[in-house]
């Protein structure tokens, strides 16, 4: 797995302190945007340490430790943001949802195909399985029964009805 995990993009600045507007659906972006966090930009990962954090319009907005002043931080504008995946500290049964990339599902022991995909939308999460053709599930209870990264399968209830 991969050590660096993306959490977002810095989209502008904000106000003259240096302040950055960052967009992030990360589904555990309450574990990575705090106090004392190290975060890594942009390609060659700089790391940073935020200082502070607080929601603007939808947005978040960050402030790095050792900044106030727009121009010292004008050079993270357009970046890519990544946390370590360490850093996450996932619970037992936690997972990211790129983690379920690769994973085969099961419906009953027959197999329905593998994930390919995810696609958020505003009441759930879908994965995106190609098997002899391609479907989607919701990722929620009334569809999956286990998810199982180290054995890389996901057992479904109901899966083989969203074939099409």
């Amino acid at each position: 797995m991969n050590n660096y995990v993306l959490v977002g993009k810095i989209i502008n600045t904000f106000g003259i302190k240096g302040e950055l507007k960052v967009q992030s659906d990360f589904e555990f972006k309450e574990r990575v945007f705090v106090k004392d966090m190290p975060i890594y930009i942009g390609i060659n990962k700089d790391k940073e340490i935020i200082s502070t954090r607080r929601v603007h319009k939808g947005y978040d907005l960050i402030l790095f430790k050792g900044y106030n002043d727009i121009n010292e931080i004008l050079k993270y504008k357009g970046l890519f943001i990544y946390v370590s995946r360490s850093d996450l500290k996932l619970n037992e049964g936690e997972y990211l949802l790129n983690d379920l990339i690769g994973l085969e599902v099961y419906d009953k022991d027959q197999l329905l195909g593998v994930v390919i995909d995810y696609e958020k939308s505003i009441n759930n999460t879908l994965i995106k399985i190609k098997g002899d053709k391609t479907f989607y599930i919701p990722l929620i209870d009334e569809y999956i029964l286990n998810v199982s990264i180290d054995n890389k399968r996901i057992d479904t209830n109901k899966g083989s009805d969203l074939i099409i």
